[in-house]
């Protein structure tokens, strides 16, 4: 089992260079997609059975749910209304960007070597992978200039939070991970919401064209 959860957190930082990479919106709602079913698994792989069976299982049918399943169709949705395909013009390139999300790959690994863990019995993996995918999501967020690209940005730093909530999945009620999850679901509900009034307004969901408002 443990070659299937390393293998789980090596795929989960590919997706995440992938993303950055990318300029094909259908291409990173896919690979968000890919990324939340990977993540809905790992609770399942790091369970290894424990009494807490029913709570590690309703953890994932929920992420599974959220992740990989309702959030990535509403934001094919939003393209599919929008006639928008790519990012064009991004304020980072995508090499520039992929070489940023290496580096913090690289460094996330190192720093978290050193990092002791609360709960040591833990996957090693844990920790670079969440900081690793909470770079990945800050780097969407201020780098893409397209709503619904910040709006995947905000889902695979979301995602970081999650890996990183696994580290203390012993200690986190199962109310506190329902909430996190429906927090994440409503705020990108509403960001579908401005991404079709921003498109209504501007013809367009590149954010550069909030600035209009002031005139």
């Amino acid at each position: 089992m443990s070659a299937w959860t390393d293998m789980a957190f090596v795929l989960v930082v590919v997706i995440d260079l992938l993303l950055l990479a990318s300029s094909r919106l259908r291409a990173v709602i896919r690979f968000a997609a890919a990324q939340g079913a990977l993540l809905s698994l790992l609770p399942l792989l790091l369970g290894n059975g424990r009494p807490e069976a029913v709570h590690v299982v309703a953890l994932s049918a929920g992420a599974l749910a959220v992740k990989g399943v309702l959030i990535p169709r509403m934001l094919r949705w939003a393209i599919r209304e929008t006639a928008v395909r790519r990012e064009i013009e991004p304020v980072v390139g995508f090499i520039p960007s992929l070489a940023l999300g290496g580096l913090g790959v690289a460094l996330a690994f190192a720093f978290s070597s050193a990092m002791p863990l609360p709960t040591p019995e833990k996957h090693a993996f844990l920790v670079p992978t969440a900081l690793s995918t909470v770079w990945t999501g800050l780097l969407l967020l201020v780098s893409r200039r397209k709503a619904v690209t910040q709006v995947i940005g905000f889902l695979v730093l979301e995602n970081g939070v999650f890996v990183f909530g696994l580290l203390l999945s012993d200690f986190m009620p199962a109310m506190v991970e329902a909430g996190v999850l429906l927090d994440l679901f409503a705020a990108v509900f509403v960001m579908g919401i401005v991404m079709f009034h921003i498109n209504r307004e501007f013809s367009s969901l590149d954010t550069e064209k909030l600035s209009a408002l002031k005139d």
